[in-house]
């Protein structure tokens, strides 16, 4: 794999990737931090959580090829390592096992985000005091 993926260097504050736009790719994060964000109806963004190395992001389009589900932004300068479709689709076929550090993320943001939905429902039943502690527990996109 090292060989077919492309290695990009982001400057702090570059948009890595944008909410809307076509999804083809997976990216993962050799050095640096890049912020999550997801857009809101009034046109401002809601931060999300922080990227640190290793992490891995836009794969949910690299297996859907559905638009990009939220924009992330270098925090700081940034290598960024570029898998395309092809190379997982080549990686897929000759190295499945390869495939469970991806498996593995995806599995921890849906059991997150069920927890979370979980969280939100309890919402409308809490005080003022519980819902900030409540929402405080959230876990940041880099540690999940």
């Amino acid at each position: 794999m090292p060989n077919q993926v492309e290695i990009l260097k982001c400057k702090k504050g570059e948009t890595i990737i944008r909410e809307g736009e076509k999804s083809d790719c997976a990216y993962i994060l050799e050095s640096g931090t890049a912020e999550v964000l997801k857009s809101l109806p009034n046109g401002e963004y809601q931060f999300v959580g922080t990227l640190i190395q290793n992490d891995i992001f836009g794969e949910l389009g690299l297996i859907d090829g559905l638009p990009r589900s939220a924009t992330v932004k270098a925090s700081e300068n940034c290598r960024i390592r570029k898998l395309s479709q092809s190379t997982f689709g080549s990686l897929a076929r000759s190295n499945p096992q390869a495939l469970m550090p991806i498996l593995k993320i995806l599995a921890n943001r849906l059991r997150h985000t069920l927890r979370l939905l979980e969280k939100l429902e309890k919402l409308g039943k809490l005080g003022k005091v519980e819902k900030k502690q409540l929402i405080s527990e959230t876990v940041p996109a880099g540690s999940l």
